[in-house]
């Protein structure tokens, strides 16, 4: 499924961070997605102590009703040998080959990608849904359950309500509530798409748990083997 080779994934960190310097120019922040008929879940984690990397992608139909169930069209999921060790800001380094042989797998070529992770809520503004959604070249949104960077006002209770997320003077994304007395979820926009379309995509994928349901689709199918747990970058 990507459409072009852009980069080498042999890199020291400091080649990683001058090509994420680099490659953040190359962010889409507006909208730039048409008629929208199917969506991925991407879940990334780690298995053994780290050694293997997993990915798993879930395609749902849309519009579908996230209360009753979406409709599942394809679910993949891939593992293979980590390549990098943890190094904080270059996670993306370490999931996204996984995740691109997950996408290759797919019949189905889904017209956005939520990503359970940072998209340009990250210190150089290339999470991993904002480099996979480069690799891709598809509209991606970060999903995170954590913050990376940056600071907010407290988030109101009521469901579907947020607050800025802001790093250096700059809108990175929003602290969205999507349960009430549930802790919210960071929200950024990942390429080809702006923040306030992220936002209104994630509300109207909530079902009835914290989770937009292409994520959580594609976390419970990660888990069936049981997952990790993965830092926030």
């Amino acid at each position: 499924m990507p459409t072009e080779t852009l980069h080498d994934w042999n890199l020291s960190p400091e080649e990683a961070i001058a090509l994420q310097k680099r490659m953040a120019g190359r962010i889409e922040r507006e909208d730039r997605l048409g008629p929208v008929r199917h969506i991925a879940g991407v879940d990334i984690g780690f298995e053994q102590e780290g050694e293997i990397t997993r990915a798993a992608v879930v395609v749902v139909a849309w519009p579908g009703d996230p209360l009753a169930g979406f409709e599942v069209v394809e679910q993949v999921v891939h593992r293979e040998p980590t390549r990098m060790p943890y190094i904080p800001g270059l996670l993306s380094f370490r999931e996204i080959p996984a995740a691109l042989e997950a996408f290759g797998k797919l019949v189905t070529r889904p017209e956005l990608v939520m990503v359970d992770g940072q998209g340009i809520a990250h210190p150089r503004r290339l999470g991993v849904a904002s480099h996979l959604g480069l690799w891709l070249d598809l509209p991606t949104i970060g999903v995170a359950k954590s913050r990376l960077c940056g600071v907010h006002d407290e988030v109101p209770e009521p469901r579907g309500e947020w607050t800025p997320l802001r790093h250096r003077g700059e809108t990175i994304g929003a602290v969205l509530r999507t349960r009430v007395g549930v802790k919210p979820l960071f929200v950024s926009l990942g390429h080809r798409i702006s923040l306030e379309t992220s936002l209104d995509w994630v509300v109207k994928c909530l079902g009835r748990t914290k989770l937009p349901e292409p994520t959580r689709l594609a976390d419970r199918l990660a888990s069936r083997r049981g997952p990790m747990p993965r830092p926030a970058d």
